[in-house]
């Protein structure tokens, strides 16, 4: 491609980071991985916390791989998972590594917080939905712990927003990732300033929010001579990475579900405006935002984390199980004979997921999975039922039916997945692009520096650069009593409005 644009998308997840060079000839994206990179959470003593430092120095080799291989890019970006976000002092100075979603020291926060603000009146003003690890939870405990880092803190900033500081010197909060904080108005999309009030949080941290494709400006110059890159625009993508992904959903359908799925799944649809309803939220839905003005109406499910959890624990027993071999194990095993909650609380950090699995079986009468099989099955028929029960009320409380459900991601890779979706939904499954949100943050960044001129253009791209395969249901009836048994170990669990 050569008059091809350069856009380097970072893309960091709960287990890797990349750093991601996209070529855009205007019609057309390939994308190349420079570097690949582990990430994960850091314990010190009883906290869990993110290891920003090393992350950064990582994205400096990629800057310097991309200096040597590639020569000049056009943009760089940065994604990564939401809620979560670091504290700065005077100075700008970084005060202590982030904390980890998972980290328990937000347990028990929601309901002190339901004591000084009623759930439905965060709801009202929010339109998010209620996890423990959301930004306003994780700053209550901080506030109840008296954290010396709240009283000197002047700004905030989510994950993405840190590394495009340290690239650029500029402070912002990128809308997309800010709305997964419940701290956002979800009509204005802007903080929302009574609610900061009513928790007397201190408002001078929250800063300027900006809309992905900003241009924030170019790298400071001490980068440039560090890694030898070239004065390359810092261009915000939508940097929540479910944003970023819903961007590279190829869909050609007017009415369509998607499901961005990883270690976790969140399952939607793209709207206009927030639903802010007492139903969206009884059902503990989501109104996040997403890119050129739209709302990503959609819920958190727990995801494959169940799957990569088991895998770890029967790691650290001493038998390593590729991720092909979970699943050739998974087809074969007997169908339906356990389903869980994939959003159990006691699967968010277990100690040993196989063990957490049987446990709410047998706590649920139940007969516990008996074998590697049996438990990859419960965790994939679980999880498949539970997207036929987001998919049902999202149809309900926006009132159109999804003629077909895109899954992207690395999730997208998992056949057997995807076909009991088709089945349990009874619902065409379209699987791919597999990097849909390195993808996501690449076109934006070119919608950010006026290569492409709307996300419909950016679409198209997709559907002609990325391969997708086609799931059919051929069995749907099979999946009604399980699901009818799935829906009672849900009501057992319902959340209280």
């Amino acid at each position: 491609m050569p008059n091809a644009k350069h856009f380097l998308a970072f893309d960091l997840g709960a287990e890797s980071g990349r750093g991601i060079l996209g070529r855009l000839d205007g019609s057309r994206l390939s994308l190349e991985i420079i570097h690949r990179f582990p990430n994960g959470a850091v314990r010190t003593l009883d906290a869990l916390h993110w290891d920003v430092l090393r992350l950064y120095s990582e994205m400096l080799q990629t800057l310097r791989r991309c200096a040597a291989q590639h020569g000049a890019l056009d943009g760089i970006g940065v994604d990564t998972w939401g809620v979560d976000f670091a504290l700065l002092g005077r100075g700008g100075v970084l005060l202590g590594n982030p904390r980890h979603y998972r980290d328990p020291y937000t347990e028990g926060i929601m309901e002190q917080a339901f004591a000084r603000v009623p759930r439905a009146e965060i709801f009202r003003h929010t339109g998010i939905q209620f996890m423990r690890f959301n930004t306003l939870f994780q700053l209550l405990a901080l506030q109840r712990d008296r954290s010396p880092l709240l009283d000197m803190a002047e700004t905030l900033l989510f994950m993405p927003d840190l590394f495009h500081y340290w690239f650029t010197g500029i402070k912002v909060n990128e809308y997309t990732d800010a709305s997964t904080s419940q701290m956002l108005d979800a009509n204005t999309r802007n903080w929302s300033h009574e609610l900061i009030r009513a928790f007397a949080l201190p408002s001078q941290i929250f800063g300027t929010l900006i809309q992905p494709g900003a241009v924030l400006g170019p790298l400071r110059p001490s980068i440039m001579q560090e890694t030898g890159i070239n004065a390359a625009s810092v261009i915000a993508p939508a940097s929540h990475d479910t944003a970023s992904a819903i961007v590279a959903v190829p869909a050609s359908v007017p009415s369509w579900a998607y499901i961005s799925s990883g270690t976790w799944s969140l399952m939607g649809v793209e709207w206009k405006q927030p639903l802010v309803s007492d139903a969206a939220r009884e059902a503990n839905f989501t109104n996040e935002g997403g890119v050129g003005g739209t709302i990503r109406f959609l819920k958190n499910i727990m995801g494959l984390w169940l799957v990569q959890e088991c895998r770890r624990a029967w790691e650290r027993a001493g038998t390593v199980y590729s991720y092909d071999e979970l699943m050739r194990q998974a087809e074969t095993a007997p169908p339906f004979v356990s389903l869980v909650n994939p959003d159990e609380p006691s699967f968010l950090l277990p100690a040993n997921m196989p063990a957490a699995l049987a446990d709410f079986c047998r706590k649920t009468g139940q007969p516990a999975p008996d074998s590697v099989g049996a438990t990859v099955r419960c965790a994939l028929e679980s999880l498949a039922l539970c997207y036929r029960w987001v998919l049902e009320r999202l149809e309900t409380l926006t009132g159109q039916r999804a003629e077909v459900i895109h899954i992207v991601g690395g999730g997208s890779q998992n056949a057997l997945l995807n076909q009991f979706t088709a089945e349990a939904c009874n619902r065409p499954v379209l699987a791919g692009p597999v990097e849909a949100t390195a993808i996501g943050n690449v076109l934006v960044q070119a919608l950010g520096a006026g290569v492409l001129g709307s996300v419909t253009d950016a679409r198209e791209v997709v559907r002609r650069s990325f391969e997708v395969r086609t799931f059919t249901p051929h069995q749907p009836d099979a999946w009604q009593a399980p699901y009818e048994r799935f829906c009672k170990l849900l009501h057992a669990n319902k959340p209280q409005a």
